[in-house]
Protein backbone atom coordinates (compact mmCIF):
# COMPACT_ATOMS: atom_id res chain seq x y z
CA UNK A 1 0.00 0.00 0.00
CA UNK A 2 1.65 3.44 -1.23
CA UNK A 3 2.16 5.82 1.72
CA UNK A 4 -0.10 9.26 2.31
CA UNK A 5 3.18 11.30 0.69
CA UNK A 6 3.76 8.80 -2.15
CA UNK A 7 -0.05 9.22 -3.11
CA UNK A 8 0.59 13.02 -2.96
CA UNK A 9 3.63 12.79 -5.17
CA UNK A 10 1.37 11.22 -7.98
CA UNK A 11 -1.52 13.88 -7.60
CA UNK A 12 -1.49 17.47 -9.36
CA UNK A 13 -0.87 19.85 -6.90
CA UNK A 14 -4.51 20.68 -6.82
CA UNK A 15 -5.99 17.05 -6.11
CA UNK A 16 -2.69 17.31 -3.46
CA UNK A 17 -4.03 20.53 -1.73
CA UNK A 18 -7.57 19.27 -1.57
CA UNK A 19 -6.49 15.98 0.07
CA UNK A 20 -4.33 17.86 2.28
CA UNK A 21 -7.43 20.14 3.19
CA UNK A 22 -10.03 17.06 4.03
CA UNK A 23 -7.21 15.78 6.38
CA UNK A 24 -7.20 18.88 8.23
CA UNK A 25 -10.99 18.98 8.11
CA UNK A 26 -11.34 15.84 9.54
CA UNK A 27 -8.36 16.46 12.25
CA UNK A 28 -10.07 19.68 13.31
CA UNK A 29 -13.66 17.45 13.28
CA UNK A 30 -12.08 14.58 15.19
CA UNK A 31 -11.33 17.50 18.07
CA UNK A 32 -14.63 18.38 18.58
CA UNK A 33 -17.47 16.32 20.23
CA UNK A 34 -21.45 18.42 19.23
CA UNK A 35 -24.06 18.56 22.61
CA UNK A 36 -27.41 19.64 21.66
CA UNK A 37 -29.22 22.44 23.83
CA UNK A 38 -33.16 21.92 23.09
CA UNK A 39 -35.35 24.81 24.63
CA UNK A 40 -37.70 26.93 24.44
CA UNK A 41 -36.40 30.55 22.58
CA UNK A 42 -39.37 31.51 22.25
CA UNK A 43 -43.46 31.58 23.03
CA UNK A 44 -44.91 31.73 27.00
CA UNK A 45 -42.10 29.50 28.19
CA UNK A 46 -39.46 31.40 27.03
CA UNK A 47 -38.41 33.59 29.92
CA UNK A 48 -37.86 30.60 32.29
CA UNK A 49 -35.89 28.62 29.37
CA UNK A 50 -33.82 31.05 27.90
CA UNK A 51 -31.59 31.60 31.21
CA UNK A 52 -31.55 27.36 31.57
CA UNK A 53 -29.80 27.81 28.16
CA UNK A 54 -27.53 31.10 28.74
CA UNK A 55 -26.72 28.66 32.13
CA UNK A 56 -25.83 25.54 29.93
CA UNK A 57 -23.96 27.58 27.64
CA UNK A 58 -21.73 29.47 30.49
CA UNK A 59 -20.80 25.73 31.76
CA UNK A 60 -19.66 24.53 28.61
CA UNK A 61 -17.53 27.25 27.89
CA UNK A 62 -16.01 26.73 31.45
CA UNK A 63 -14.96 23.01 30.54
CA UNK A 64 -13.36 24.01 26.59
CA UNK A 65 -11.36 26.55 28.84
CA UNK A 66 -10.46 24.23 31.22
CA UNK A 67 -9.67 21.67 27.89
CA UNK A 68 -12.91 20.69 27.09
CA UNK A 69 -13.86 16.46 27.36
CA UNK A 70 -11.44 13.82 26.57
CA UNK A 71 -9.41 16.35 24.68
CA UNK A 72 -12.23 17.63 22.44
CA UNK A 73 -13.47 21.11 22.11
CA UNK A 74 -17.53 21.22 23.14
CA UNK A 75 -19.70 22.62 20.30
CA UNK A 76 -22.76 23.11 21.08
CA UNK A 77 -25.92 22.58 18.40
CA UNK A 78 -29.22 24.99 19.74
CA UNK A 79 -32.67 24.25 18.61
CA UNK A 80 -35.81 26.33 19.47
CA UNK A 81 -38.83 23.48 21.19
CA UNK A 82 -41.36 26.81 20.62
CA UNK A 83 -43.21 26.25 23.67
CA UNK A 84 -44.78 23.47 21.81
CA UNK A 85 -44.45 19.47 23.38
CA UNK A 86 -44.53 18.81 19.60
CA UNK A 87 -41.71 20.68 18.12
CA UNK A 88 -39.65 19.59 21.15
CA UNK A 89 -39.89 15.81 19.85
CA UNK A 90 -39.03 17.32 16.49
CA UNK A 91 -36.01 19.39 17.40
CA UNK A 92 -34.86 16.46 19.29
CA UNK A 93 -34.80 14.12 16.50
CA UNK A 94 -33.21 16.38 14.16
CA UNK A 95 -30.49 16.72 16.69
CA UNK A 96 -29.71 13.01 17.17
CA UNK A 97 -30.39 12.04 13.43
CA UNK A 98 -29.19 15.50 11.51
CA UNK A 99 -26.86 17.03 13.68
CA UNK A 100 -25.27 14.59 15.44
CA UNK A 101 -24.80 15.13 19.20
CA UNK A 102 -23.67 12.97 21.66
CA UNK A 103 -25.95 14.44 24.78
CA UNK A 104 -29.03 16.97 24.41
CA UNK A 105 -29.81 19.00 27.45
CA UNK A 106 -32.90 20.56 27.46
CA UNK A 107 -36.83 20.64 27.82
CA UNK A 108 -38.82 22.45 30.44
CA UNK A 109 -42.57 20.79 31.11
CA UNK A 110 -43.09 17.67 31.24
CA UNK A 111 -44.89 17.31 28.19
CA UNK A 112 -42.03 18.85 26.17
CA UNK A 113 -39.71 16.15 27.81
CA UNK A 114 -42.10 13.02 27.45
CA UNK A 115 -41.90 13.80 23.36
CA UNK A 116 -38.53 13.99 23.48
CA UNK A 117 -38.04 10.60 26.00
CA UNK A 118 -39.84 9.23 22.74
CA UNK A 119 -37.05 10.12 20.16
CA UNK A 120 -34.35 9.19 22.47
CA UNK A 121 -35.42 5.80 22.99
CA UNK A 122 -35.93 5.05 19.93
CA UNK A 123 -33.68 2.08 19.39
CA UNK A 124 -33.16 3.32 15.91
CA UNK A 125 -31.83 6.90 17.42
CA UNK A 126 -30.82 6.10 20.71
CA UNK A 127 -29.53 9.35 22.87
CA UNK A 128 -29.74 10.93 25.92
CA UNK A 129 -31.57 13.72 27.34
CA UNK A 130 -30.48 15.50 31.26
CA UNK A 131 -33.35 17.32 31.91
CA UNK A 132 -33.25 20.19 34.35
CA UNK A 133 -36.39 20.67 36.28
CA UNK A 134 -38.54 19.27 39.20
CA UNK A 135 -41.06 17.22 37.87
CA UNK A 136 -44.31 14.90 38.87
CA UNK A 137 -41.98 11.81 38.79
CA UNK A 138 -43.95 7.93 38.07
CA UNK A 139 -40.84 7.89 35.41
CA UNK A 140 -37.60 6.74 35.14
CA UNK A 141 -35.94 6.23 31.68
CA UNK A 142 -32.64 4.96 30.52
CA UNK A 143 -32.36 7.48 28.28
CA UNK A 144 -33.27 10.35 30.42
CA UNK A 145 -31.01 11.90 33.51
CA UNK A 146 -33.05 13.35 35.76
CA UNK A 147 -30.84 16.76 37.29
CA UNK A 148 -33.98 18.32 39.25
CA UNK A 149 -36.07 17.59 41.95
CA UNK A 150 -38.35 13.98 42.18
CA UNK A 151 -41.44 14.37 43.76
CA UNK A 152 -40.45 13.18 47.08
CA UNK A 153 -37.98 16.09 47.28
CA UNK A 154 -39.92 18.61 46.18
CA UNK A 155 -43.72 17.96 46.01
CA UNK A 156 -44.20 16.29 49.33
CA UNK A 157 -41.84 18.31 51.65
CA UNK A 158 -44.04 21.74 50.40
CA UNK A 159 -47.08 20.10 51.31
CA UNK A 160 -45.58 18.78 54.89
CA UNK A 161 -44.20 22.41 55.52
CA UNK A 162 -47.47 24.15 54.46
CA UNK A 163 -49.18 21.81 57.20
CA UNK A 164 -46.96 22.65 59.64
CA UNK A 165 -46.82 25.84 59.34
CA UNK A 166 -49.36 27.69 56.96
CA UNK A 167 -52.56 25.42 57.85
CA UNK A 168 -54.44 22.12 56.43
CA UNK A 169 -57.16 24.04 53.81
CA UNK A 170 -55.46 24.05 50.52
CA UNK A 171 -56.28 24.97 46.95
CA UNK A 172 -54.82 23.44 44.12
CA UNK A 173 -54.13 25.80 40.91
CA UNK A 174 -52.36 24.28 37.79
CA UNK A 175 -51.94 24.67 34.35
CA UNK A 176 -53.40 22.20 32.32
CA UNK A 177 -50.48 19.85 31.51
CA UNK A 178 -49.07 17.00 32.81
CA UNK A 179 -47.07 17.78 35.24
CA UNK A 180 -49.44 20.12 37.27
CA UNK A 181 -52.33 16.85 37.05
CA UNK A 182 -50.37 14.11 38.25
CA UNK A 183 -48.41 16.67 40.80
CA UNK A 184 -51.77 17.39 42.25
CA UNK A 185 -52.83 13.82 42.21
CA UNK A 186 -50.36 13.03 44.87
CA UNK A 187 -50.91 15.97 46.75
CA UNK A 188 -54.39 15.54 46.83
CA UNK A 189 -53.62 11.95 48.72
CA UNK A 190 -51.23 13.23 50.87
CA UNK A 191 -53.86 15.72 51.66
CA UNK A 192 -56.04 13.01 52.59
CA UNK A 193 -53.68 11.09 54.55
CA UNK A 194 -52.84 14.45 56.88
CA UNK A 195 -56.02 14.64 57.67
CA UNK A 196 -56.00 17.74 55.64
CA UNK A 197 -59.06 18.99 52.82
CA UNK A 198 -58.68 20.12 49.49
CA UNK A 199 -60.83 23.20 49.03
CA UNK A 200 -60.51 23.84 45.45
CA UNK A 201 -59.19 22.74 42.26
CA UNK A 202 -58.60 24.71 38.74
CA UNK A 203 -56.74 24.34 35.76
CA UNK A 204 -56.16 26.87 33.35
CA UNK A 205 -54.11 27.24 29.72
CA UNK A 206 -50.37 27.98 29.99
CA UNK A 207 -51.10 31.51 28.16
CA UNK A 208 -54.50 32.15 30.63
CA UNK A 209 -54.67 36.00 31.17
CA UNK A 210 -57.99 36.47 33.17
CA UNK A 211 -58.22 34.70 36.60
CA UNK A 212 -61.17 36.82 37.74
CA UNK A 213 -63.43 33.75 38.15
CA UNK A 214 -60.09 31.73 39.51
CA UNK A 215 -59.48 34.01 42.28
CA UNK A 216 -63.28 34.45 42.93
CA UNK A 217 -63.35 30.98 43.70
CA UNK A 218 -60.29 31.45 46.26
CA UNK A 219 -62.25 33.70 47.96
CA UNK A 220 -65.16 31.62 48.68
CA UNK A 221 -63.22 28.75 49.38
CA UNK A 222 -61.16 30.80 52.00
CA UNK A 223 -58.14 27.98 51.86
CA UNK A 224 -55.07 28.46 54.12
CA UNK A 225 -53.10 28.17 51.39
CA UNK A 226 -52.79 27.97 47.48
CA UNK A 227 -50.47 25.05 46.13
CA UNK A 228 -49.73 26.45 43.07
CA UNK A 229 -48.10 24.49 39.68
CA UNK A 230 -48.62 27.17 37.35
CA UNK A 231 -46.06 27.31 34.33
CA UNK A 232 -44.88 29.89 31.61
CA UNK A 233 -46.31 33.73 31.69
CA UNK A 234 -49.57 32.67 33.42
CA UNK A 235 -47.83 32.74 36.73
CA UNK A 236 -47.86 37.00 36.25
CA UNK A 237 -51.14 37.51 35.10
CA UNK A 238 -52.10 35.08 38.43
CA UNK A 239 -49.85 36.75 41.46
CA UNK A 240 -50.95 40.69 39.84
CA UNK A 241 -54.45 40.02 39.85
CA UNK A 242 -54.09 38.19 42.98
CA UNK A 243 -52.36 41.20 44.93
CA UNK A 244 -54.69 43.56 42.74
CA UNK A 245 -57.77 41.55 44.47
CA UNK A 246 -56.75 42.82 48.05
CA UNK A 247 -55.06 39.20 48.27
CA UNK A 248 -51.40 39.33 50.33
CA UNK A 249 -48.98 36.53 51.17
CA UNK A 250 -50.60 37.21 54.93
CA UNK A 251 -53.98 36.63 53.71
CA UNK A 252 -53.67 33.13 51.71
CA UNK A 253 -50.10 32.04 51.13
CA UNK A 254 -49.22 30.66 47.86
CA UNK A 255 -46.64 27.84 47.59
CA UNK A 256 -45.33 27.91 44.17
CA UNK A 257 -43.08 24.90 42.47
CA UNK A 258 -41.87 26.43 39.24
CA UNK A 259 -41.26 29.66 40.40
CA UNK A 260 -37.56 30.87 41.03
CA UNK A 261 -35.34 33.82 40.90
CA UNK A 262 -35.58 34.45 37.38
CA UNK A 263 -39.54 34.42 37.41
CA UNK A 264 -39.50 36.52 40.91
CA UNK A 265 -37.98 38.96 38.42
CA UNK A 266 -40.53 38.71 35.68
CA UNK A 267 -43.55 39.02 37.76
CA UNK A 268 -42.17 41.18 40.16
CA UNK A 269 -41.21 40.80 43.37
CA UNK A 270 -44.21 43.31 44.86
CA UNK A 271 -46.50 41.16 43.62
CA UNK A 272 -44.16 37.95 45.39
CA UNK A 273 -43.19 38.86 48.63
CA UNK A 274 -43.90 36.84 51.70
CA UNK A 275 -44.64 33.67 49.05
CA UNK A 276 -43.09 30.66 49.20
CA UNK A 277 -41.36 28.39 46.98
CA UNK A 278 -39.39 25.05 47.59
CA UNK A 279 -36.49 24.11 45.43
CA UNK A 280 -32.76 23.07 46.16
CA UNK A 281 -31.66 25.79 44.92
CA UNK A 282 -31.64 29.91 45.85
CA UNK A 283 -28.89 32.24 44.77
CA UNK A 284 -28.78 33.23 48.53
CA UNK A 285 -26.88 30.43 49.72
CA UNK A 286 -23.62 31.85 51.45
CA UNK A 287 -21.25 28.92 50.71
CA UNK A 288 -18.20 30.22 49.20
CA UNK A 289 -18.63 27.68 46.28
CA UNK A 290 -22.15 29.01 45.48
CA UNK A 291 -20.95 33.05 46.67
CA UNK A 292 -17.84 32.51 43.39
CA UNK A 293 -20.87 30.70 41.00
CA UNK A 294 -23.03 33.49 41.41
CA UNK A 295 -20.14 36.04 40.46
CA UNK A 296 -18.60 34.47 37.43
CA UNK A 297 -22.68 34.69 36.23
CA UNK A 298 -23.24 38.44 37.36
CA UNK A 299 -20.22 38.93 35.45
CA UNK A 300 -21.40 37.05 31.73
CA UNK A 301 -24.84 38.73 32.21
CA UNK A 302 -25.16 41.90 34.58
CA UNK A 303 -24.87 42.63 38.00
CA UNK A 304 -29.04 42.63 38.22
CA UNK A 305 -28.86 38.98 36.76
CA UNK A 306 -30.36 36.16 38.82
CA UNK A 307 -29.86 32.55 39.17
CA UNK A 308 -32.68 29.97 39.86
CA UNK A 309 -32.71 26.49 40.62
CA UNK A 310 -33.14 25.33 37.16
CA UNK A 311 -30.66 27.23 35.72
CA UNK A 312 -28.47 25.81 38.50
CA UNK A 313 -29.42 21.90 38.02
CA UNK A 314 -28.70 23.09 33.56
CA UNK A 315 -24.96 23.94 34.97
CA UNK A 316 -25.18 20.51 37.06
CA UNK A 317 -25.94 18.72 34.11
CA UNK A 318 -23.34 19.54 31.66
CA UNK A 319 -20.73 19.25 34.59
CA UNK A 320 -21.75 15.71 35.34
CA UNK A 321 -21.89 14.97 31.71
CA UNK A 322 -19.09 15.64 30.92
CA UNK A 323 -17.56 13.20 33.77
CA UNK A 324 -19.39 10.76 33.06
CA UNK A 325 -17.76 10.95 29.18
CA UNK A 326 -14.02 11.13 31.18
CA UNK A 327 -14.96 8.39 33.13
CA UNK A 328 -16.37 6.68 30.74
CA UNK A 329 -13.47 7.09 28.08
CA UNK A 330 -15.79 7.47 25.45
CA UNK A 331 -19.11 9.57 24.01
CA UNK A 332 -20.86 6.47 23.28
CA UNK A 333 -25.02 6.70 24.83
CA UNK A 334 -24.16 3.67 26.94
CA UNK A 335 -21.06 3.97 27.67
CA UNK A 336 -21.72 7.53 29.63
CA UNK A 337 -25.37 6.33 31.21
CA UNK A 338 -23.41 3.31 33.04
CA UNK A 339 -20.49 5.75 34.02
CA UNK A 340 -22.96 8.33 35.09
CA UNK A 341 -23.89 6.07 38.19
CA UNK A 342 -22.88 7.46 41.53
CA UNK A 343 -21.01 10.17 40.09
CA UNK A 344 -20.81 12.93 42.55
CA UNK A 345 -20.31 16.94 41.84
CA UNK A 346 -19.49 19.81 44.29
CA UNK A 347 -22.55 22.05 42.71
CA UNK A 348 -23.33 25.63 44.22
CA UNK A 349 -26.42 23.80 46.49
CA UNK A 350 -24.16 21.62 47.96
CA UNK A 351 -22.92 17.74 46.79
CA UNK A 352 -24.94 15.74 44.52
CA UNK A 353 -24.85 12.74 43.64
CA UNK A 354 -26.40 10.31 40.57
CA UNK A 355 -28.52 7.53 41.87
CA UNK A 356 -27.55 4.43 40.14
CA UNK A 357 -31.04 2.94 40.38
CA UNK A 358 -33.05 5.58 38.51
CA UNK A 359 -30.43 8.20 37.43
CA UNK A 360 -31.97 10.86 39.47
CA UNK A 361 -30.02 13.64 41.82
CA UNK A 362 -29.17 12.66 45.66
CA UNK A 363 -29.73 16.35 47.31
CA UNK A 364 -31.38 18.23 49.80
CA UNK A 365 -34.30 20.35 49.62
CA UNK A 366 -35.20 23.66 50.82
CA UNK A 367 -38.09 25.71 51.38
CA UNK A 368 -37.85 29.88 51.03
CA UNK A 369 -39.99 33.00 51.19
CA UNK A 370 -39.85 35.70 48.71
CA UNK A 371 -38.50 39.27 49.96
CA UNK A 372 -38.81 42.80 48.77
CA UNK A 373 -35.79 42.50 46.90
CA UNK A 374 -36.36 39.88 44.60
CA UNK A 375 -34.40 36.78 46.07
CA UNK A 376 -35.35 33.94 47.92
CA UNK A 377 -34.95 33.50 51.76
CA UNK A 378 -34.27 29.88 52.86
CA UNK A 379 -36.60 29.22 56.14
CA UNK A 380 -36.30 25.40 56.09
CA UNK A 381 -33.66 22.73 54.48
CA UNK A 382 -33.52 19.13 55.05
CA UNK A 383 -30.89 17.86 57.51
CA UNK A 384 -29.16 15.91 54.72
CA UNK A 385 -29.38 15.30 51.04
CA UNK A 386 -32.51 12.70 50.09
CA UNK A 387 -32.86 10.15 48.04
CA UNK A 388 -35.00 10.56 44.99
CA UNK A 389 -38.27 8.35 45.03
CA UNK A 390 -40.11 9.10 41.81
CA UNK A 391 -42.51 6.50 41.62
CA UNK A 392 -42.92 7.13 45.78
CA UNK A 393 -42.54 3.87 46.57
CA UNK A 394 -41.28 4.36 50.16
CA UNK A 395 -44.94 5.89 51.15
CA UNK A 396 -47.49 3.72 51.84
CA UNK A 397 -50.63 6.34 51.21
CA UNK A 398 -48.99 6.92 47.67
CA UNK A 399 -49.39 3.35 46.48
CA UNK A 400 -51.84 3.40 43.28
CA UNK A 401 -51.45 7.14 42.36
Amino acid sequence: MKSLKGIIRGMSAAAALMLCLAGCAKKEEDAVVKVGILHSLSGPMAHSEVPVYEMERMAVDEINEAGGVLGRRIEIVVRDGESNPQRFGEQARALLTEDNVAAIFGCWTSAARKEVRSVVENDEIFGLLWYPLQYEGLEASPNIMYVGAAPNQQVVPAVEYCFQRLGSRMFLLGSDYVFPHTANSIIKALITFLNGETVGERYVDMECGDFSDVIAQIQEAKPDVILNTLNGDSNKAFFTQLKEAGITADDIPVMSFSVAEEEVRFIGPEYLAGHYVVWSYFQSISSMQNLAFVSRYKNLFGKDAVIGDPMEAGYIAVYLWAAACEKAGSFDVEDVRMAAKGLSFEAPEGTVTIDGENQHLKKRIRVGQINENGLIDEVWRSPTVVKPDPYLSTYAWAKGQ
